[in-house]
């Protein structure tokens, strides 16, 4: 099961179409679901799924997808 392990920074940027910078600005902003493991951040793409459709990732986190 692949899909089940942990992925790095570059990783997720990748996967979320970012730079490395936005991820590290989002970890210490925006609450975004990263696991330390020594001194490097670990991610499950799962949980970084779900706070994405939060809103987590959002230009204004207090707004819902698709309220103006």
């Amino acid at each position: 099961m692949m899909d089940d392990r942990w992925i790095s920074v570059e990783e997720v940027a990748a996967y979320l179409g970012v730079k490395r910078d936005t991820i590290y600005k989002w970890i210490n902003r925006r609450n975004m679901p990263a696991h330390k493991a020594g001194r490097l951040w670990k991610f499950r793409k799962d949980e970084v799924d779900k706070w994405v459709r939060s809103g987590g990732a959002a230009d204004n986190p207090g707004r819902k997808y698709g309220e103006h």
